[in-house]
């Protein structure tokens, strides 16, 4: 355990990291398997179609709902009773979806589970900013790093074969979030830490507006690396199998995985580092750098062994950027009192290429190929890298 004194309780620490883990198995495997799955028992040859229905209805639900109750939570002073609310809710919800029967009922309950889901969400990001002192974000962005890990895993653990009807594999994807989150409501007792619900003191003139500039950068820094996450994540398949027919989806699942794991013990690594030095904005800058590069290697990548080599260093970099930003966030939001909201704001950024990258890749893949894609996503990962390299935060 550590000492109080010196930062928050590794017991909470870690039991705080599996809730949030709890999260991303509570979407991961329904969002990318099990709804499409059933959109297509549904919808038949409209799958396609009724699927990015059901996407963009599902973000701009799970974008406001997760401001909403972020909010609701900084208001209440209550983040616990939320977080198992939802934890409640979201469950009973995702056993409901197994009675849509219609497209309209599906997109319905969709919607509702978003709501739920974000119910926890919410004021779950918001829990870390009010407990974990600073000098411990790089410690806490590391352990956030098992959420995409274990996500990925709870995706094939409900696939495997045999395992269980697809109705059956809703039930083990909400007993498994049960599991995750529910340890730290139960036994995570944090220590207080006052000064952590203080505002921050505002900078003398003549510069009044820096928090709100370190803040804006933070958030363009991110949104920017999601854009090109978010492609990755949707096209890595289409793109290899470009480059060799060979592959099968299981193949790109394997090495999709091997990087979420690979990110783990870098991230943990990187935001000790971090916590040591006082250096918590420079890793991001570098990891956006390293992303920009890694993406032009893949857009001249001359066969299949250097694509995917070019891959791994990306998912490597932006795995270790997205968590470690996560924490660090925390560190620069101004107002404590509105932490919730402030988060459900930043969880914008997580939504919104869900919008973005579509029209993108439509635009550019038809007439440039994936190489075009890429320049033009490394071209954002570089930009997050100017903007975090030179931002300061003051000590």
């Amino acid at each position: 355990m550590v000492d109080p004194a010196d930062g928050q309780r590794t017991r909470f620490l870690l039991l705080y990291a599996l809730a949030v883990a709890g999260g991303a198995v509570a979407y991961v495997p329904f969002l990318t398997i099990l709804l499409p799955v059933r959109v297509e028992g549904v919808a038949g040859a409209r799958s396609i179609e009724w699927l990015a229905y059901c996407a963009f209805a599902g973000a701009i639900a799970a974008s406001l709902a997760n401001i909403a109750f972020g909010w609701l939570s900084d208001i209440t002073r209550n983040r616990r009773g939320w977080i198992a609310g939802g934890l409640v809710l979201s469950s009973a919800m995702l056993l409901a979806l197994t009675q849509a029967r219609d497209l309209p009922m599906l997109i319905a309950m969709l919607v509702v589970w978003q709501i739920a889901l974000n119910m926890m969400l919410g004021p779950l990001s918001a829990w870390a900013g009010d407990v974990v002192p600073d000098r411990q974000k790089g410690l806490l962005g590391g352990l956030l790093a098992f959420a995409p890990a274990l996500g990925a895993v709870s995706g094939a653990l409900v696939t495997i074969p045999g395992l269980a009807a697809p109705d059956e594999r809703m039930a083990i994807v909400a007993a498994l979030v049960v599991a995750c989150v529910a340890p730290v409501l139960i036994f995570g007792r944090p220590t207080p830490f006052p000064e952590l619900m203080q505002p921050h003191e505002e900078p003398p003139l003549p510069d009044p507006h820096q928090p709100r500039r370190i803040v804006a950068r933070m958030w363009l820094a991110r949104l920017l690396v999601q854009v090109a996450e978010a492609a990755l994540f949707a096209y890595l398949y289409l793109w290899l199998r470009s480059i060799s027919p060979e592959i099968g989806d299981n193949d790109a699942a394997k090495v999709f995985g091997l990087v979420l794991f690979l990110a783990v013990p870098a991230t943990l690594s990187v935001g000790r580092w971090a916590d040591r030095a006082d250096r918590p904005i420079l890793p991001l800058a570098i990891a956006a750098g390293v992303s920009a590069l890694a993406l032009l290697a893949m857009a001249a990548a001359p066969g299949l062994t250097a694509a995917l080599v070019a891959y791994a260093v990306f998912g490597l970099a932006a795995g270790m950027f997205l968590a470690l930003h996560t924490a660090q966030t925390l560190r620069v939001l101004p107002r404590p009192q509105r932490r919730g909201r402030d988060l459900g704001v930043f969880n914008l950024t997580n939504t919104m290429p869900s919008l973005i990258m579509p029209p993108l890749t439509l635009g550019l893949v038809p007439v440039f190929g994936f190489g075009g894609l890429f320049i033009a996503l490394a071209t954002l990962a570089a930009l997050a890298c100017l903007l975090l390299g030179t931002t300061r935060i003051p000590r």
